[in-house]
């Protein structure tokens, strides 16, 4: 798994422990704010009464939400309890219930809806949350996770949910966390495709990396995790380059895999192998790559997604930058002088895209994390536009864009939004 730069850390800094003036703030939040969160989600899957509500003035919400008050007795519970359980690798988990607004401070970065209907937000710092449609449930390292950093979230066909996270790979069963030590190192070039696997990036070189001996990733097919060794060159400088950023499965079924300084696609027989040196990108990377988000679209359109050089477009066989075509570069974090296609200075661009995905319109999303670029972007084959306060996106960090099993499209950063029309309502 990769580790994070400096750089990018320092756009999620907050301690792992929720601060005091997050304590202080849960302790006071009002029902208002509980209420309209609450009443949004209901209604959420209707545009109609979602929008009236919406759009309400403010004294007009307000008296809806006293009148419920009336009714129903509300205490939402802040606080973060923690397990007396011995040291082992497995721990029975003691579910507690949470009000509907997260209460990380780092952000979230992974989403995923289960087969039960229930929604799980992975954070940067702070473990993980499960929202079943009534309450939400936090769990940590304490409860048995293997890191709070909680990069990637899967449900495998048993009903089992897996974590990549900062230490390793995790799995739950509904009632016990297990840290997966189960796995097979002699198999490392035993490479196969299939419809319900499973992949996961490379552990921390501090946890498993002599074991892995070169950068790769794990498969699991629904029966055993096995390391796969990347087929990299036999000469090469660095092999951080090639340490997982991301991961996305094709149209087609093809696995594609980011990495700092590359692109690798699988499709079950051949490898495509792309990075600065060895071509396919058409001299459209100005720069050293640093990939962070790669995602094949409805079309086949591979989108590769940069911190820094932003957005690479490969369709027929050919690449091009994306960013810089549509005037959207940026010298924050490039060597060398302005490019043709670079934004005005202190204006927003498309430079540090951490997340990339779809809609049910075909339109493609994307996610940024930096300081001239933020929010989010759409594109809808003709156009851009940008996505930011004005259209219910508060959070500048997108780090996660993600499509649940009725089509709607979700985006997590400083908190988690689903996309009603053309504005997003915070669920989260």
């Amino acid at each position: 798994m990769a580790t994070d730069t400096d750089s990018e850390k320092q756009q999620f800094n907050a301690p792992t422990e929720r601060s005091e003036l997050a304590a202080a703030w849960c302790a006071t939040q009002s029902s208002l704010d509980w209420w309209l969160a609450y009443f949004s989600l209901k209604v959420g899957s209707h545009p109609f009464i979602n929008q009236v509500f919406v759009t309400m003035p403010f004294f007009l919400k307000a008296f809806v939400v006293l009148s419920l008050n009336l009714s129903f007795a509300i205490s939402p519970c802040c606080g973060q309890e923690t397990s007396s359980l011995p040291e082992n690798r497995s721990r029975e988990v003691v579910k507690i219930s949470k009000s509907e607004t997260l209460s990380f401070n780092t952000g979230v970065r992974s989403i995923l809806e289960d087969s039960k209907g229930s929604f799980w937000f992975g954070s940067w710092q702070e473990g993980v949350a499960r929202f079943d449609g009534e309450k939400t449930t936090y769990f940590s390292v304490e409860d048995g996770l293997d890191s709070n950093q909680v990069r990637n979230i899967f449900e495998d066909r048993s009903g089992i949910i897996w974590f990549d996270t900062g230490n390793g790979i995790c799995s739950y069963d509904g009632q016990t966390f297990t840290i997966r030590t189960d796995r097979d190192y002699n198999s490392k070039s035993d490479w196969k495709l299939g419809p319900g696997d499973i992949w996961f990036g490379e552990d921390h070189p501090r946890v498993g990396g002599k074991l892995e001996g070169q950068p790769g990733v794990y498969r699991y097919d629904g029966a055993k995790l096995t390391f796969l060794e990347f087929p990299l060159p036999k000469i090469r400088s660095n092999d951080g380059d090639y340490m997982v950023t991301g991961t996305a499965r094709g149209k087609n079924g093809r696995m594609w895999f980011a990495t700092y300084g590359a692109v690798i696609g699988y499709d079950g027989r051949s490898f495509t192998f792309m990075n600065n040196s060895s071509g396919g990108f058409n001299g459209e990377a100005e720069t050293d790559l640093h990939v962070r988000s790669i995602f094949e679209d409805s079309k086949g359109r591979l989108w590769i997604g940069n911190n820094g050089i932003g957005v690479l477009l490969q369709e027929g066989g050919k690449t091009i930058n994306f960013t810089q075509k549509h005037g959207l570069g940026s010298q924050e974090n490039r060597r060398g002088g302005p490019l043709p296609g670079d934004a005005k200075v202190g204006t927003p661009s498309l430079d540090r895209v951490f997340s990339i995905g779809e809609d049910r319109d075909g339109n493609i999303w994307f996610g940024l994390l930096g300081t001239q670029g933020y929010g989010a972007w759409r594109y809808d084959g003709r156009a851009l536009r940008h996505f930011t306060e004005k259209d219910g996106l508060t959070s500048k960090h997108i780090s996660v864009i993600y499509r649940d099993k009725q089509g709607d499209l979700w985006l997590g950063g400083d908190g988690v939004f689903k996309l009603n029309g053309n504005v997003f309502n915070r669920m989260h």
